[in-house]
């Protein structure tokens, strides 16, 4: 391979050439907002997925993730950040339209929960041998980490630069690979330094500092927690408790060493992540009275139950595995997972949000970004980790690896630097100043912290007096008033209504075309290559 290695300044000084520029035009995205149905009253709903919105196994836009409860709504990938908000609020509005009494709870950290796991009912994908394995996959979820983790719920964001961004750098670069090669290379090095700076993503887009005390009934843990109201606990500086171990972010899974040196190394370490043995596991059982408890006893039953904050994708073909379609086509895009539900927005997430995102991983992208020794990635977790649970503290300092420790503060602006000229360059080609204002709003946070998602939640809560279950009851009847009555801007609503009826037909049709049993759909599935 032969390669130029610029810096990222001349980096941005090639994409800024009048011949280079219009390359970078059509950022693609996507995104994937979880919620909880809930009762009026902040209980979790124990009805089924509504048949009203069609089948959760192969609808495109609506289905569900962990439990039946928990709703997942996914965009079309857009090249256009408007065109995006418009489906993802006329997913919503739609939704809405057809939950009967119930409403979505509109904070990352779960509603009121009982005493048990009991009352958290698994997401159901009907009697198809593969709508079977993704429920018993999630049996095993609530086996191994407990169900309360696992409704926690966050925005996914979906990342990918057009092939014409990709076929200008490989000439700017004097790269010799095959294209598909030179962009997985790229890809794994942005998602290497998301691991180095992406404690800016909980820091400025991490929206759970607090949560209903119910969740925690019966858990253990050593955070020390403050009480607000009846039923509210916090830390005073957090940002991100999804994030923390409370949250998905899993500490089973600290010693997995899933490579992003290479594709080749990512693929090899989670393959083996699936295929060993793991005696904790093991002890719960695979199948016991003749019952399923989960798929496997290994250290991970398939891909998706690694728990990492960003990871390398590809769009799999019917029954392929995830890892076989990166192996075989390289890498077609990245999903960040490390954002919160934005409370202050009604989808989850808003513009401002987007654009940030889009330059922050554009930045690593273009940014040189070295392989991560073991002692890099101990200092990322330890930068990461503070963050989530004090990043708002004064003068909270933070790690550079080969420099020493620095504030926060001043970390922050340093970066930002580098950021403006990201955004600088993505306004030239398409912004018409977003870009720009995005900075600003976001800089303005790491100056001053009270400006945070965070901060504005505890503030709210504290200035009221108020636990947190009433307020995200007020947020929650809020927004499903304004989406009932909103008026679609991309999508009428008989799209929904024919797709929900099309949704179901290639539900039945699945579940008709089975041949073996659900005992050989499994034993096949994993003696797959």
């Amino acid at each position: 391979m032969t390669t130029t290695t610029l810096t990222l300044a001349e980096r941005i000084q090639a994409w800024h050439q009048p011949e280079s520029l219009p390359a970078i035009k059509g950022i693609r995205r996507g995104i994937e907002r979880e919620s909880l149905r809930i009762k009026p009253d902040g209980n979790l709903a124990q009805t089924e997925h509504p048949k009203a919105l069609g089948s959760a196994l192969t609808h495109g836009s609506i289905t569900t993730d962990f439990s039946e409860s928990q709703m997942e709504f996914i965009t079309p990938v857009s090249d256009s950040v408007d065109i995006l908000l418009a489906q993802l609020g006329d997913i919503h509005g739609y939704v809405m339209r057809h939950l009967g009494g119930e409403q979505l709870w509109p904070l990352s950290m779960p509603c009121l929960l009982k005493g048990s796991d009991e009352p958290i009912p698994l997401a159901q994908y009907g009697s198809s041998n593969v709508g079977r394995m993704k429920t018993l996959y999630r049996q095993g979820l609530h086996h191994r980490y407990g169900s309360r983790m696992q409704v926690i719920s966050g925005v996914h964001f979906n990342f990918s630069m057009p092939d014409s961004f990709w076929s200008e750098w490989h000439r700017q670069e004097a790269n010799n690979d095959i294209l598909q090669d030179f962009v997985s290379e790229k890809y794994l090095g942005l998602i290497r330094n998301v691991y180095r700076f992406g404690w800016l993503i909980p820091y400025l887009c991490g929206a759970s500092p607090a949560l209903c005390g119910s969740f925690l009934t019966g858990s253990k843990h050593n955070l020390p927690f403050e009480r607000l109201g009846k039923g509210t606990l916090y830390l005073p500086y957090a940002t991100s408790l999804r994030l923390s171990d409370l949250g998905y972010t899993n500490n089973s899974q600290a010693d997995l060493n899933i490579s992003s040196d290479s594709l080749d190394q990512y693929v090899a370490s989670l393959r083996k992540a699936i295929g060993t043995h793991e005696p904790e596991f093991a002890k719960i059982g695979v199948k016991v009275g003749g019952e399923y408890r989960q798929l496997n006893d290994n250290v991970l039953q398939i891909e998706n139950e690694l728990y990492a904050p960003i990871r390398p994708k590809r769009t799999a073909d019917s029954g392929e595995k995830p890892t076989d379609a990166l192996n075989t086509r390289g890498i077609e895009y990245i999903e960040l997972r490390s954002v919160d539900v934005n409370p202050y927005s009604a989808v989850g997430i808003d513009a401002s949000q987007i654009r940030f995102l889009d330059t922050f991983l554009l930045w690593c992208l273009l940014s040189p970004s070295a392989p991560l020794t073991e002692e890099e990635n101990a200092l990322n977790r330890r930068n990461f980790n503070k963050v989530v649970l004090e990043g708002r503290k004064p003068g909270l300092e933070l790690e550079v690896f080969g420099e020493g420790s620095t504030t926060l503060t001043t970390l922050g602006e340093r970066y930002f630097g580098e950021l403006k000229d990201v955004a600088d360059l993505l306004d030239a080609c398409c912004g018409k100043g977003c870009y720009g204002k995005s900075h600003q709003q976001h800089l303005a946070a790491i100056q001053d912290p009270s400006l945070t998602l965070s901060a504005k939640l505890l503030t709210q809560l504290k200035d009221a007096e108020q636990d947190i279950l009433p307020f995200g009851l007020a947020l929650s009847k809020r927004y499903h008033d304004q989406l009932q009555q909103s008026r679609p801007l991309y999508w009428e609503d008989s799209y929904f209504d024919e797709e929900g009826s099309r949704s179901l037909a290639r539900q039945q049709k699945i579940e008709q075309s089975d041949s073996v049993s659900f005992d050989t759909f499994l034993k096949d599935y994993f003696a797959k290559a």
